[in-house]
């Protein structure tokens, strides 16, 4: 693997509960020298993502901002592709359009809508769908199509006049089907591996995604290769709430997983550069909690 795609880092947001707060968020991220602020998709808990991600946008002026990922059952593609122009103008090109098919604890999201939670077979071909109509009408086409999933007639979504920046497109995929659409796709694959994930398991996973790349579409903007991406669920000893009672950070480490790094900054550091060289993963993001463990391991792969 080349070692010369830039590292990018990025912090996933937790529910925000009063303007002030999230503002101020927003901007803490931006100046500890993170590249994106992303927040996860749900009706039950938090704020509703897009507006939350607007609002980041006006408090910020370099901070990338991205949806970590939408459930694609919740909206229709047309509705997500106009929101997406909508966030891509207001933030200047810097809002990123993740997307994904939608995990079992969204289930309960998908009854307050009054829908079932389908299959997963059924859920990866229903996205297969909404990202092909996306993509088109983020590339300013009129898109009319029909189909088992969606149907849309003389589908518009770019204002006349408007100079639409490039939206990427990140897809969170761990299943063949999800990497197979998700290689063909999306500018961005964020990695759905197991915990306890060592480097040959997410070798494999890669090499799946790199075969399925092959005879990728291209478009204006979009990279040969998609980047890859990976959640850090620890940071040293230090672990979201949530997971405090279901990992050992240290066991994981000495496991060789690739969700977690340890050591110094510089040995962390050092352990980033080499998941990069070998499994092409650029792009790390970690939650909240671990921005400030994080941030030492940031400052000295700025820029590489």
């Amino acid at each position: 693997m080349t070692t010369s795609t830039p590292f990018r880092f990025g912090v996933v947001a937790t529910p925000a509960r009063t303007r002030t707060a999230w503002l101020d968020h927003a901007r803490h991220v931006e100046r500890l020298g993170f590249d994106t602020l992303v927040a996860p998709d749900s009706i039950a808990h938090g704020l509703s993502v897009l507006p939350m991600l607007a609002a980041a946008a006006t408090a910020t002026t370099r901070l990338h901002l991205g949806t970590y990922v939408l459930a694609n059952d919740f909206r229709h593609p047309v509705l997500v592709a106009k929101d997406a122009v909508a966030l891509g103008v207001l933030s200047d090109g810097r809002f990123e359009l993740g997307i994904g098919a939608g995990h079992p604890g969204t289930g309960p999201d998908n009854a307050m809508l009054g829908r079932t939670f389908d299959r997963p077979r059924v859920r990866v071909s229903r996205l297969a769908k909404s990202v092909r109509i996306i993509r088109r009408l983020l590339d300013g086409e009129t898109v009319t199509t029909t189909g088992e999933h969606y149907t849309t007639t003389d589908a518009s979504v770019v204002p006349r006049g408007t100079e639409m920046p490039h939206v990427p497109i990140l897809i969170g995929a761990g299943g063949p089907r999800m990497i197979t659409l998700a290689a063909q796709n999306a500018d961005t694959v964020a990695l759905g591996i197991p915990l306890d994930a060592d480097e040959a398991t997410a070798a494999a996973l890669v090499k799946v995604l790199r075969d399925a790349a092959d005879g990728r579409p291209t478009h204006a903007g979009r990279p040969t290769h998609a980047e890859l991406n990976v959640n850090l669920m620890a940071v040293g000893d230090a672990v979201p709430r949530y997971l405090a009672d279901r990992i050992d950070p240290a066991a994981l480490a000495a496991s060789g997983a690739v969700s977690v790094v340890t050591g110094s900054p510089q040995q962390m550091a050092d352990q980033l550069r080499e998941r990069r060289e070998r499994l092409g993963v650029s792009y790390f993001v970690v939650s909240e909690e671990l921005m400030d463990a994080f941030t030492p391991v940031l400052r000295i792969l700025s820029g590489e």
